[in-house]
This record gives structure tokens, sequence and C-alpha cells, in this order.
């Protein structure tokens, strides 16, 4: 199963592609991750990406494309993957698709997680996380026992600074300027899936198998 993964800020992606990767066993491919293993690795690759990451400056397309073509190219990637993260404009888009082609593969689908902006400041703003282990807590849907303390550690409980209301809509308007136009792209291309994401966390995964179901 070759599949991308949309969705703005706060839709559900990571439980969604945590669920899907466990399903059709594939891998999940985020062009973060690809940037820290090249990086780590000292590659060409990463050599060069890290001279603009450490500009603060953002890597061009040509070379995340680049990275992302030597990854598909590796043999976990041969019964499929899950793209997250990339691409992430219309531009990246023609680019992986043009990549795709020369390789004589396709994409299955390209799964869209819809969620209201309302519902994603709700899920965001009442993130908070410990500042010992990591754990995520949100004190809407998933309360700690003792407030503002870990249930794991003990630790300290703490709101992200992008996760504070006025950051979250910053990204989201940023979302909708260069990534949601994918949807357009896809839908043309007859490969996009709308999913409803609305309700609680991981329930949406049983429309999405039955969507994907078709298209395998």
């Amino acid at each position: 199963m070759r599949l991308i993964l949309l969705g703005a800020p706060g839709s559900g992606k990571g439980t969604m592609a945590a669920d899907l990767v466990r399903e059709y066993q594939i891998p999940h491919i985020s062009t973060g991750d690809i940037f820290r293993q090249n990086i780590k690795a000292n590659t060409p690759l990463g050599q060069e990406a890290s001279q603009y990451i450490h500009q603060g400056a953002l890597v061009p397309d040509t070379l995340t494309i680049a990275m992302v073509a030597d990854r598909l190219e590796q043999a976990d990637c041969q019964r499929g993957f899950l793209l997250d993260g990339f691409p992430r404009t219309v531009a990246q888009a023609e680019a992986l698709t043009d990549l795709l082609a020369k390789r004589q593969i396709s994409l299955n689908a390209v799964v869209e997680l819809e969620l209201s902006d309302e519902s994603i400041l709700s899920r965001l703003t009442g993130r908070r996380v410990c500042s010992s282990c990591g754990r995520t807590y949100n004190i809407d849907s998933c309360r700690p026992q003792k407030e503002g303390i870990c249930d794991a550690c003990g630790g300290t409980l703490y709101q992200r600074d992008d996760d504070k209301p006025e950051t979250i809509r910053q990204r989201l308007a940023h979302y909708y300027q260069l990534t949601l136009p994918l949807s357009d792209y896809y839908e043309q291309k007859k490969l996009l899936v709308r999913i409803n994401n609305e309700g609680e966390v991981g329930s949406s995964l049983p429309a999405v198998l039955s969507a994907l179901k078709e298209r395998s």
C-alpha cells in the first residue's frame, strides 16, 4: 500500500499514521526523519541539508525530493510506504508524481483528515506535555490523575508554545495557504480520500480501512 497522509496540525495524523503503518506493515516516512537520518549518517545529502538548516533557511525542494527518492529506494519500501509531511506543496506533489512514474509505481490513495478549526484549537490548546518523560495529556479528553502532574513519572506538565491559540492560528493559516491546494491536485487525479476525523482520536480508522480496501 502506497499512501500519502494529509491533515492540518492537530487533525490526528500522528495517531492515524501509527494505525496505518501497523495495519499494512509499511514504513512511516516523514521529511523530518529523513533529514535527521541523513545528517546523523553524514551522507552527502545530509551535509548539504545541514548547511541550510544551520542557517535557519528552508531546505530547497530539489534537495528534499532527492532525499525522498533515496528513501523510497530502500528495501523496506518495496511493500509500500506512508508519506507524512511530504509533499507540502503542489510543486513537491508534481515532483513526486514524476518520481514515482519513473519507477513505474503509483499511489493507492491520499488520505486527508478533516477537522474543524474549532476542534483543532480545542485539541491542541488542551494538550499538556510532561517536562520529564514527554508523555502527552489533554485537559479535556485525557486528563492526568493529579492536575499538572504526570501519571507515569511525576514530572511537571506544561503547554508548549506552539500549542497556544495565536501560534495554532498561524500554523493553520500557513497550512491552508501552502498545503491545502494538494487536496484539489489529488482529487483531480482521483486519489483523494476525505475522512471526517471529528470523533474520538482513532475512531475513524475503520472508515479509512474500508475506503482503502477498494483501492488496494
